[in-house]
């Protein structure tokens, strides 16, 4: 490896004294310059048509914005170089750069599609590091020499399973497309589900049943072809599916059995995002329906995660399932020294003190019952976006409720019980010692309060 690296730095230090070195020189500066030129020019047009564009329009050009220059340089460089060749002249600078650029290019490509397939993480982060180590090192055996000696030592290192060669070489090749395949599969299925969220009239739980259904089907195939590229004989899958089913007869029904529940519930539309739901003593907004389970938000901003089975086996309350339009019902107290009827007028006046109210169904005002601590009135409103709350419309229609009644002078009586006591308990007559009796040792008799 040393006598191959000074035998490199002799060749650099011999081009650096020939004359044609400063021909590749010349051609490198200015092809680096008018690639420089002519992406700023494309990166001002791009970026004016960019403000119109969206969706898959948009992601390609901010694609290609990132990978204008190097491959524009790399164009100029191959075309300088095949002309340099026609007259004879060396390029082995041209040549040694040429690579870099597209490795340049090919790396800002991929990791601009990592980030649009997947959220921003710390694991994306390291991915992205790795891809990078990994294009640089493939540069640079290349320019090194090395390359085709390190493929053949990974092809060597093989270990036979049954009929099949496994190589060290063959498992990176299914790994990489196997990564390769599902970053593509990722970004073509947000893709369409970000086309599908675009198009009027399909319903949020359609959406989300394409989502599920493209992405499933999607990782499902890319799998499948990134076996049968590294030589993987599909029907040899058959083991793998008899195993996948003693799993799920074992250990696995739950899992399967909440992923199945899931694409019941995108199917059937009971359930979709943006609905109120009830499931036992849980109840929130439906956040996201995904492919194990449900995420529910409650006004306390806490997110809870069902399992979707349990949505088909429970009862659930959607409160927003057919019509979104929902009675809030306020009660009432007033004392029986006041005027019910009063007190139900007033009642009404303030039924609309929240601009939530609907006028149609319009508002009423019952009298429920005759409590222990006075008449219980209730008045009953409707509103049409339950998913902003239902307490705010109480404590508007609680506080005008309160103002009218305080200038009416109606009372909201505190809580009250009458006790009667039917007898009291007989008096009874203990006996004491005094300094009368103490010689004859009788006790005269003591009244009890």
């Amino acid at each position: 490896m040393q006598e191959m690296l000074r035998e490199r730095f002799q060749q650099l230090l011999t081009t650096l004294q020939n004359p044609d070195y400063w021909w590749q020189c010349l051609v490198l500066a200015s092809a680096l310059a008018l690639a420089a030129l002519i992406n700023a020019r494309l990166q001002a047009v791009l970026e004016q048509n960019d403000t119109q564009s969206s969706g898959f329009r948009h992601m390609a050009v901010r694609g290609a914005q990132r990978i204008i220059w190097p491959l524009t340089a790399l164009v100029f460089i191959l075309l300088a170089t095949g002309i340099l060749r026609n007259y004879a002249i060396p390029t082995a600078i041209l040549e040694l750069v040429a690579p870099i650029l597209a490795a340049l290019a090919l790396i800002r490509l991929c990791v601009y599609i990592l980030r649009k397939s997947f959220t921003l993480n710390p694991v994306l982060r390291s991915s992205e590091n790795l891809l990078v180590l990994l294009v640089w090192s493939v540069v640079i055996m290349h320019l090194l020499g090395w390359l085709p000696g390190v493929l053949v030592l990974l092809d060597n290192m093989a270990l036979t399973i049954g009929e099949t060669r496994v190589t060290v070489l063959s498992t990176f090749q299914l790994l990489f497309i196997v990564v390769f395949a599902f970053i593509l599969a990722v970004w073509i299925a947000d893709l369409i589900n970000r086309q599908v969220a675009r198009v009027p009239g399909i319903s949020p739980s359609m959406q989300v049943g394409v989502s599920k259904l493209s992405r499933f089907l999607l990782l499902t195939l890319a799998f499948l072809l990134a076996l049968n590229a590294v030589g993987i004989n599909l029907s040899s899958l058959a083991i793998f599916g008899g195993a996948l089913g003693v799993g799920l007869g074992f250990g696995l029904q739950s899992i399967a059995s909440n992923f199945i529940s899931g694409f019941i519930l995108v199917l059937d539309r009971s359930i979709k995002p943006g609905d109120i739901i009830t499931i036992g003593t849980k109840f929130g907004w439906v956040q996201e329906l995904n492919a194990r389970y449900i995420v529910v938000r409650n006004r306390e901003g806490v997110d809870t995660l069902i399992p979707n089975e349990n949505l088909i086996t429970s009862e659930v309350i959607n409160w927003s399932y057919a019509d979104p339009n929902v009675r809030v019902t306020v009660p009432v107290q007033i004392s029986y020294d006041n005027d019910p009827e009063e007190a139900m007028q007033l009642m009404m006046d303030c039924a609309f003190a929240s601009p939530r109210v609907l006028k149609d169904p319009p508002p009423s005002v019952r009298l429920t019952e005759f409590a222990d601590s006075g008449i219980a009135l209730e008045v009953r409103v409707w509103i049409a976006d339950p998913a902003n709350g239902f307490m705010p419309v109480r404590s508007d229609i609680n506080v005008a409720i309160w103002r009218a009644f305080k200038k009416a002078g109606i009372t909201i009586p505190y809580p009250q019980q009458d006790v009667y006591i039917k007898s009291m308990p007989e008096r009874t007559v203990s006996p004491v010692s005094t300094p009368d009796n103490e010689e004859t040792g009788e006790t005269p008799p003591v009244e009890n309060p």
